[in-house]
């Protein structure tokens, strides 16, 4: 099985970054572009109170599980950093392009479709994180 990596890292090296490194990176208060496996990948991430937010915009290309990859990421930088809870927005609601393969996984998860702002629908999901 082949290893599908974030901008060349693995999830392992990801988290092996110093907190303050890897918190510039992604929390910048704008969206950023990124390249996983072979998806390039539109996504805003902050942190509200002591929730961790995955705002996914857009994914261009992948199919190799990059999803389950960024979940699993998102899950165990909130445990190891102390979050409550991990919160989902996945903007695929009005695809141009629907991906049937994507909204099944979504909804397999328990993703819903939810506004988060007048007019903007998303497939959310909120869920606590377990402690280590």
């Amino acid at each position: 099985m082949r290893t599908i990596t974030i901008e060349g890292l693995t999830p392992d090296e990801i988290l092996g970054l110093p907190k303050e490194h890897f918190d510039q990176l992604i929390f910048t208060g704008d969206p950023i572009v990124f390249r996983a496996g072979t998806a390039e990948v539109l996504g805003e991430f902050a942190i509200e109170h002591s929730t961790l937010v995955m705002e996914l915009a857009h994914i261009d290309g992948g199919g190799e599980g990059v999803l389950p990859v960024l979940w699993k990421l998102a899950e165990r930088y909130a445990q190891t950093n102390g979050y409550v809870q991990v919160d989902w927005r996945v903007h695929a609601v009005n695809c141009p392009k629907p991906n049937p393969k994507l909204r099944r996984l979504l909804e397999k998860r328990g993703f819903v479709i939810e506004e988060i702002r007048p007019g903007v629908p998303v497939y959310r999901h909120v869920y606590v994180v377990e402690n280590i």
